[in-house]
């Protein structure tokens, strides 16, 4: 599927992988929609793409904001054709220790951000694609969604953040079947140790080491290698109900 004036949204799109997917849908030709509730940061990303790049303050867990945001793409010129979600948090804890079991509001938020959220951009995004004329491939959009690793190799202390992202894998092959029939294609990233806001938090020797556990290249990721991979998934209309591990052949260690 091609990119040149088509729409895309971006959610979770201010930084880390997300600007990187919005600043290379918008060298590709798109119209970008960045949704995300970090403004300073998106008004200053959509500012320096310029001319189809917009910002719009959404949080992925209000289904109201999210619906707006939406069907203000889809009124973007080509309307809705890719959706990308980026959208997400980390939560460090174990099941139970000394201060006693796991935090339910800490579960709940992760889960709620991280699979809620990214239900909840899929779900009305592909109603605005539903709507969309077929491309000359039969196609009217694709979904992307970021997973992780820690899908299938969760650590110590990532229960929520596991679970969560084991979540977005489940659905990627269901909601492909369900959206087979429109002609609308869903995939999932699941991303290793990428050189993002998140991971630039923890400190220099503990990012070093990460990037030592990654058998090649012995570095992290970078955030443009995920965008890179996402123009791919949209312009390959064989790639579809497939969950793809961009992770340089990392395995992650319980600790």
């Amino acid at each position: 599927m091609q990119l040149e004036d088509r729409s895309a949204l971006v959610a979770g799109g201010a930084s880390g992988l997300g600007a990187a997917t919005a600043r290379r849908l918008h060298a590709g030709g798109a119209h970008v929609l960045v949704a995300d509730l970090n403004e300073e940061h998106g008004k200053a990303l959509v500012a320096g793409l310029g001319d189809r790049a917009e910002f719009v303050r959404v949080d992925v867990t209000d289904a109201g904001q999210v619906e707006r945001a939406v069907a203000r793409a889809a009124g973007r010129p080509g309307g809705l054709r890719v959706s990308v979600c980026c959208a997400g948090v980390a939560w460090a804890e174990r099941t139970t220790g000394r201060r006693g079991p796991h935090s339910l509001d800490a579960f709940q938020t992760v889960v709620a951000v991280n699979l809620v959220g990214t239900f909840n951009v899929l779900r009305h995004a592909a109603t605005a694609m539903a709507a969309n004329d077929p491309d000359d491939g039969g196609e009217r959009g694709i979904c992307v969604n970021t997973a992780s690793i820690a899908a299938y190799e969760g650590q110590i202390g990532q229960l929520a953040y596991a679970a969560s992202k084991g979540g977005v894998v489940a659905m990627t092959l269901p909601a492909a079947r369900d959206l087979a029939s429109l002609g609308i294609r869903v995939c999932a990233v699941a991303p290793g140790v990428f050189a993002t806001p998140m991971v630039s938090q923890l400190p220099e020797a503990a990012q070093a080491s990460l990037a030592q556990a990654i058998p090649f290249p012995r570095r992290l990721g970078r955030p443009e290698e995920y965008a890179e991979l996402v123009a791919h998934l949209v312009a390959n209309p064989m790639l579809n109900g497939e969950v793809i591990r961009l992770d340089g052949a990392l395995r992650m260690a319980p600790r």
